[in-house]
């Protein structure tokens, strides 16, 4: 009878270790098939890699955005690139270690993230594009705004300004995606005039990541090479805008020249209130913040997201939660700007003479 007993009792732990090692690889299939479904009870975490925190555009979107997360229950772990696309691809593979539902970019480069990006989809995180298209790999969503109608709206302004004469084209980072979907915007406005020889285009160049400095070194050889002979320079955004400025305010043109801009930085709003800049595009940052983490959210969840369109980013058609941008210059100021409590009165108009500054309602 004891043989009986000894003779069974192996093969019975054997069949127990079995059965768990089988429930615990049941278990850990289980958790990586549902990761990013949000069930209910369980914390949601987005990694937020930004492209660059030391602009203070990029600074709201981040507060408002991590505002809007927790509201609905997740937590966000943030990382700024600096404007460096290696350093967003080896911050992005650190967040993916830290077991993200969902990764939110803001790329540096909109072609440099496709490795990253696939492993994240391998590891079943959901991964959202804000506000900058990445391309050549599977993406959930994209949130921007209407980017080549922010070209459009940058164009079309300067147009009514100067209706003919020499432009300079100055366009934002080659290797961010969007800035290619401005120029494009305004090359629809633009090159009717520029066929029928109203618009003579004296130059043409981008600067790498948006950068002042180099939009100012851009300026200041186009004004050598055309004797200072320059009617309007198409700047895709504030920074841009605020280099081609300083450049034209050495040669006393500041003011003299239609320069757009973007983003309503407040640099870049001061200099409308003052004169020196046409116009800036403003992209209502709570809105896109806002909509991201939703989008996020609502994913992590397996809820399905409502999108207007879709955008291909040459490996396929992304949903499109796209946003309306608005055109303001010196007229309309206070009353978007300001009124959407954007930027102080006091902050815009500093730089302006007391009884040169509208009222404040």
């Amino acid at each position: 009878m004891n043989l009986f007993k000894r003779y069974y009792f192996v093969p019975a732990i054997l069949i127990a270790f079995i059965l768990l090692v089988s429930a615990c690889g049941q278990d850990s299939s289980e958790k990586n098939s549902t990761k990013g479904s949000g069930d209910e009870g369980d914390k949601i975490n987005i990694g937020l890699s930004v492209v660059d925190l030391t602009l203070e555009r990029w600074q709201h979107d981040r507060d408002i955005f991590i505002e809007r997360a927790e509201e609905l229950g997740a937590e966000v772990k943030v990382e700024s690139a600096d404007g460096d696309s290696e350093k967003q691809l080896s911050q992005i593979q650190n967040m993916l270690s830290q077991d993200i539902d969902v990764l939110v970019v803001i790329a540096v480069d909109s072609d440099a993230l496709s490795p990253v990006v696939d492993q994240a989809k391998e590891e079943g995180v959901l991964v959202v594009a804000y506000d900058r298209l990445i391309n050549n790999t599977e993406i959930d969503a994209y949130v921007s705004f209407d980017n080549e109608g922010v070209g459009e709206m940058q164009a079309e302004y300067l147009i009514d300004m100067v209706p003919k004469g020499k432009y300079f084209l100055l366009g934002g980072s080659p290797d961010d995606h969007t800035a290619h979907m401005f120029r494009q915007g305004q090359m629809n406005i633009l090159q009717p005039l520029i066929d029928s020889g109203d618009i003579e285009v004296v130059g043409d160049q981008w600067a790498d990541g948006y950068s002042t400095s180099e939009s100012l070194s851009i300026i200041e050889n186009a004004l050598t090479k055309n004797n200072n002979d320059i009617d309007v320079i198409v700047a895709p955004n504030d920074s841009t805008a605020g280099g081609a400025i300083q450049a034209l305010d050495s040669q006393n043109l500041a003011g003299k020249v239609a320069v757009s801009g973007q983003d309503a930085d407040l640099a870049g709003v001061q200099r409308v209130a003052e004169g020196t800049q046409s116009m800036t595009v403003y992209k209502p940052l709570r809105e896109i913040a806002t909509e991201s983490a939703e989008i996020a959210v609502k994913l992590a969840k397996g809820e399905e997201i409502e999108a207007e369109t879709t955008i291909n980013n040459e490996t396929m058609d992304v949903p499109f939660s796209k946003l309306d941008p608005i055109s303001v210059d010196k007229d309309n100021l206070v009353d978007i700007l300001i009124a959407d409590e954007f930027h102080s009165y006091d902050d815009v108009y500093k730089n302006v003479p007391e009884d040169e500054r509208p009222p404040k309602e």
